[in-house]
């Protein structure tokens, strides 16, 4: 058994994979990274959070950087010329944070590509997730969520899961839903979060990794 792990959850728009992230957070009592990885890239930069939040989980417009899908140049050490605050640049200051908690402490990382990050940096005991849900369910959370009605939620499962699908090609050139780049798919149609906090529970166990 082992104590040294990280948790990558991607997740369709309205999945309930946020929600579920958070709460296995606090049962494994390790640190949660979603928008937290913004504000310390951007300290870390010196380049304002408004601008992260402004690229954040959205494809770049470099042709040449889309036509060769990030490779690794998205792993590259961030730039502190007059390209800065590029999105791609910005990309780059966000893995560099994300390596750095990866590499402190057991913690869970919300989407930003840190799936691809990690495995690229050879993370020891990386569990990547990925979290969906049938377009019923998707919806029906989001109005929960959100406040908004049906055309609404359709609107931002559709809108914001296509702007998680170009970012995630853009910057690794693989396909957000390949199952093949998850350790752990979760159809959370039929599951409310508490549940498939247990189900990620057994397989962390299943892997060989101590958790209370």
């Amino acid at each position: 058994m082992t104590d040294k792990y990280v948790i990558t959850i991607d997740r369709l728009y309205g999945s309930g994979g946020r929600i579920m992230g958070r709460r296995l957070s606090e049962e494994l009592g390790i640190p949660f990274y979603d928008e937290e990885i913004l504000k310390m890239a951007s300290e870390e930069s010196a380049v304002s959070e408004n601008l992260f939040r402004l690229n954040d989980e959205k494809a770049g417009s470099n042709l040449f950087f889309r036509a060769m899908g990030g490779l690794n140049s998205s792993l590259e050490e961030p730039s502190v010329d007059d390209d800065v605050a590029s999105p791609e640049n910005l990309f780059r200051f966000q893995a560099r944070m994300i390596r750095k908690v990866a590499a402190e402490q057991p913690c869970i990382i919300m989407g930003r590509c840190a799936d691809f990050i990690l495995s690229a940096e050879g993370t020891e005991n990386l569990i990547r997730l990925f979290v969906y849900a049938d377009i019923q369910t998707c919806i029906r959370r989001t109005m929960e969520v959100d406040g908004v009605d049906t055309k609404e939620a359709l609107r931002r499962v559709n809108r914001i899961s296509r702007q998680r699908k170009d970012y995630y090609k853009y910057y690794t050139g693989k396909d957000w839903e390949d199952m093949a780049n998850y350790d752990l798919p979760i159809n959370a149609s039929m599951l409310e979060p508490d549940a498939a906090v247990q189900l990620v529970k057994e397989y962390l166990r299943l892997r060989g990794i101590n958790v209370r």
